[in-house]
């Protein structure tokens, strides 16, 4: 849900299809959710920020979806070039 939510909000054309669209949301909430427990309680710990289905936790999946879209558009770009 995340990656199609930040497919959406990101402008431009990623051109990816539904199977990578569904593991960069998945990659990325766990990314998004760590990095959102290191901030609030100062400990690394992999958790999911989606997993409880709260708006919080959607928005957090959300935007580590596109930070990793970002990513993986410069990593593209880098290996065409």
């Amino acid at each position: 849900m995340a990656g199609v939510i930040a497919k959406a909000i990101y402008p431009g054309s990623q051109g990816d299809g539904i199977l990578s669209t569904m593991i960069l949301g998945i990659i990325s909430a766990f990314v998004g959710g760590s990095l959102f427990t290191l901030l609030r309680t100062g400990t690394l710990q992999i958790t999911s920020a989606g997993a409880d289905l709260t708006i919080p936790g959607i928005l957090v999946a959300v935007l580590g979806t596109i930070v990793a879209i970002y990513i993986w558009g410069l990593i593209r770009i880098s290996r065409n070039a």
